[in-house]
């Protein structure tokens, strides 16, 4: 009988993306974020990686990738370093890859990236010798946002094979959305995605994604429902018919008993849903807040050839 084993890194050594990522590499790291959430409350693994330095470069805001990357961090034992992109020589004209290449010659073994140029954690790696994670890349890639949604779907519905999970909203514009789609088919998942047509545009020869341009498609039998944001700071516009989108406790009846609500942040209640629907007992935005950090943790120590 052959075991298939997990390996103890990420193939590239880095974390791009999700897209070609096989299944046990994403349930290993899946599995690896539930023992990092155990060994975190009872204050294990506190010097795993005691002899890393892991520096955020975050080029644009952020609140909860940022924070959970640090808790991450020093949760494992690592030095964290948090760069002030607005307070560096970024504001002095200094280039990405120096800004980066001055990390990596004070000591910094891990980069947690986001940026706002697409494929600029592909470049960091090239240029420097440190191990790239992508917190989030233009509007192409989140990987570690889709693997904490797929840990809370995967707890709250159980295993993801032949679920129908429905993504609504901006999903043109979004990295999540990107990052989900291969991360929850590749668990087996199918997802449809609706929208306004100019928000699902391009979506059509996905494998496994169904587009759909009204909210009774997209919703009708869905096991599990995740909403998205206008992303107006990447040139998306809010269309005429956004309140047709608008997600609540009346349409949501639309899906399968019991669905959940996602929602990756931040929330813009009113638009993409209603506040009742953001707290409703179904909603498990909460959870995929607390999931972030041990599925950071997760990364971190795989990476690092740690776990």
């Amino acid at each position: 009988m052959t075991v298939a084993v997990t390996p103890r890194t990420w193939p590239s050594g880095h974390l791009f993306d999700l897209a070609g990522a096989a299944r046990g590499q994403i349930e290993g790291l899946l599995d690896l974020a539930v023992e990092m959430r155990e060994a975190r409350a009872a204050r294990r693994h506190a010097s795993m990686l005691e002899a890393e330095i892991v520096a955020l470069a975050f080029f644009e805001a952020s609140t909860r990738t940022r924070i959970s990357f640090e808790l991450a961090g020093r949760a494992l034992g690592a030095t964290v370093v948090d760069l002030d992109v607005a307070g560096s020589s970024v504001a002095k004209g200094e280039s990405l890859v120096d800004t980066l290449r001055t990390l990596e010659r004070m000591g910094t073994t891990t980069l947690v990236l986001r940026h706002q140029e697409p494929g600029a954690p592909q470049l960091a790696a090239r240029a420097t010798g440190m191990r790239i994670v992508n917190a989030g890349d233009g509007a192409h890639a989140h990987p570690t946002q889709a693997l904490s949604d797929a840990l809370t779907l995967r707890e709250a519905i159980g295993p993801l094979d032949g679920r129908v999970v429905a993504i609504v909203g901006d999903v043109v514009h979004s990295r999540v959305a990107r990052s989900n789609i291969h991360c929850l088919t590749g668990l087996g998942a199918r997802v449809r995605v609706g929208g306004p047509p100019e928000w699902v545009a391009g979506f059509d020869g996905w494998p496994a994604v169904e587009v759909t341009t009204t909210l009774e498609a997209t919703l009708r039998g869905a096991d599990a429902v995740m909403a998205l944001r206008a992303q107006l700071e990447r040139g998306a516009e809010l269309p005429e018919d956004r309140l047709a989108w608008r997600l609540d406790s009346d349409r949501m009846r639309l899906a399968a008993p019991g669905a959940p609500i996602l929602h990756p942040g931040p929330t813009n209640e009113g638009v993409e849903l209603t506040a009742e629907l953001a707290s409703a007992p179904g909603s498990l935005i909460g959870r995929q807040v607390a999931n972030g950090v041990p599925i950071r943790m997760a990364v971190l120590a795989r990476l690092a050839g740690m776990a």
